[in-house]
């Protein structure tokens, strides 16, 4: 089951939280952030797709 945007959204914020936690590791930094970066890609296109569905929407609304 795919996640919801949400989820997407608070597993990027828990990532983000890691590199001010006491787990933080140098060693491991490069590559949490690799991932947090395609998470927040992978978000932004949830995003675009979800303001475009709502166009059509609205556009189908408005005839």
């Amino acid at each position: 089951m795919a996640k919801t945007i949400s989820q997407k959204i608070a597993d990027l914020k828990e990532g983000v939280d890691w590199f001010y936690s006491e787990d933080f590791r140098l060693e491991d930094a490069t590559e949490k952030y690799k991932s947090l970066r395609a998470l927040a890609q992978e978000i932004e296109q949830d995003l675009a797709e979800l303001k475009n569905d709502i166009e059509v929407v609205s556009e189908d609304f408005s005839k």
